[in-house]
């Protein structure tokens, strides 16, 4: 009677984490339908450079995923060498590769490519959310700020990648004075993705570039893992 009746109990703990991995598949497909990713730094990166222009009451900046994706290509150029990232040994990819490399590597269509009007890079061992990457590795001194505040920006993308998926991090940042929706225009609407990391307007979770999980992930990992503690018990019993 007391092997049944843990049978009994077992049974309908499973039944009743079912329905609750049933629930968070529901949720997952409601996100994806909505359009919403939560675990992209790079859309977190924009939200803190626009609440930082609108806090110093300059207007905020459309987020253009064609020049975005350049930004993810500009990073990649440097093929994970930080130290050619700024200071006296700082070197910057050749502007011909805008047309001839970015571009066609995120599908967008070179006649559109307007010009970069401003542009942050940085790049070290450690990764740091968006908020921390913004001030304490981005904005450095007053040409930074200059930058951040300029008004001759229209638009910006960001993109953040780590090397081989891990050290170093990369942070880039590039803004433009074109047109938004006229320039940077993406071949059928959409840009290449490109993995590892992620750029900012691609509704794309980022890959590579952090190592932490989505709290959507953690409850699937979770869940999983009492599934198959449960069936481990289970078969004790039986």
């Amino acid at each position: 009677m007391h092997k049944e009746s843990q049978m009994k109990e077992s049974c309908f703990w499973f039944s009743s984490l079912r329905c609750s991995l049933n629930s968070l598949l529901w949720l997952d497909e409601q996100n994806i339908v909505a359009g919403k990713v939560t675990n992209n730094p790079a859309d977190k990166l924009v939200a803190a450079i626009n609440e930082n222009r609108t806090a110093h009451k300059v207007s905020t900046l459309t987020d253009n995923p064609g020049l975005a994706c350049i930004a993810l290509q500009y990073i990649k150029a440097y093929q994970g060498n930080c130290d050619a990232v700024g200071g006296p040994d700082g070197k910057k990819p050749p502007e011909s590769q805008f047309a001839e490399a970015f571009a066609p590597n995120c599908g967008v269509e070179a006649s559109t490519l307007a010009p970069i009007t401003g542009r942050f890079l940085g790049c070290q061992t450690k990764y740091v959310h968006a908020p921390e990457a913004f001030s304490e590795i981005l904005i450095r001194n007053q040409k930074s700020l200059d930058i951040l505040y300029s008004r001759n920006h229209t638009q910006l993308g960001a993109a953040v990648t780590g090397t081989d998926g891990g050290s170093p991090y990369f942070w880039c940042v590039l803004f433009s004075s074109g047109k938004p929706n006229q320039t940077f225009t993406l071949e059928g609407g959409v840009a290449k993705i490109t993995k590892p990391g992620c750029f900012s307007g691609a509704n794309d979770e980022c890959s590579g570039a952090s190592d932490h999980w989505s709290p959507l992930n953690g409850m699937w990992v979770l869940a999983t893992s009492v599934v198959l503690a449960m069936g481990f018990g289970l078969a004790l019993w039986a």
